[in-house]
């Protein structure tokens, strides 16, 4: 569901650019809202949630899938903990649906989807394990990388049941807006996949920004 939203960047209280394969780990209080800018239209934005007073409390795709019974995210989507609490709610989107079943790259991911000699290609998962080594005061750890978002990315369901990976739905200026339940810790690849048509394969910059 298409949904504008009433806030100005230049009210916004933090901004940040997140380059083609950088991440993004940042703790936003209960009640703020935060935005994920496509800044130049179908990029990727693989993101992990957590409860940021304890970690072992993060997004469940299963229970957010259930409680809302759609396995898209759009504005007025939930995101539900693996306590089955709420997380986030979208409150805001100008992409219209957002993937949670398609995972994020992993060079093993890679390997299989493509070839061998992509192996060594970066991804998502690599971005994530080095923003876990690099920020140890969050008691993050390789375990905590469970389920995740894909921001921005068309993944269909076949009628088969099975998953495809389509050219992007976003475009250059468009967003996605959540306003936090609880303290949230966001964890974001800015997703280097140059494999797929999820980002017309040209990996670009996102932007986020945080309201009061």
């Amino acid at each position: 569901m298409i949904k504008e939203s009433t806030l100005r960047p230049e009210d916004a209280i933090f901004r940040q650019t997140v380059d083609a394969g950088d991440y993004f780990l940042h703790r936003i209080e209960a009640g703020q809202t935060f935005r994920i800018l496509d800044l130049e239209g179908n990029q990727a934005a693989d993101t992990l949630f957590y409860n940021a007073d304890d970690v072992t409390e993060r997004y469940s795709a299963m229970d957010t899938i259930r409680e809302q019974g759609n396995v898209y995210l759009t504005a007025g989507s939930v995101l539900r903990t693996n306590e089955n609490n709420p997380l986030l709610e979208i409150v805001a989107d100008t992409c219209g649906r957002h993937d949670t079943l398609g995972g994020a790259c992993a060079t093993e991911s890679n390997t299989v989807r493509y070839s061998l000699e992509k192996k060594c290609m970066h991804a998502c998962r690599d971005s994530w394990m080095l923003a876990i080594n690099e920020n140890e005061q969050y008691g993050l750890e390789k375990a905590d990388i469970t389920h995740n978002i894909n921001f921005f990315m068309n993944v269909p369901i076949t009628k088969e049941g099975g998953l495809t990976f389509e050219d992007g739905i976003s475009g250059a200026g468009k967003y996605v807006e959540m306003k936090a339940k609880m303290n949230t810790l966001v964890l974001i690849s800015n997703c280097p996949q140059l494999n797929n048509p999820c980002n017309g394969y040209n990996p670009t910059p996102i932007e986020v920004l945080v309201w009061e």
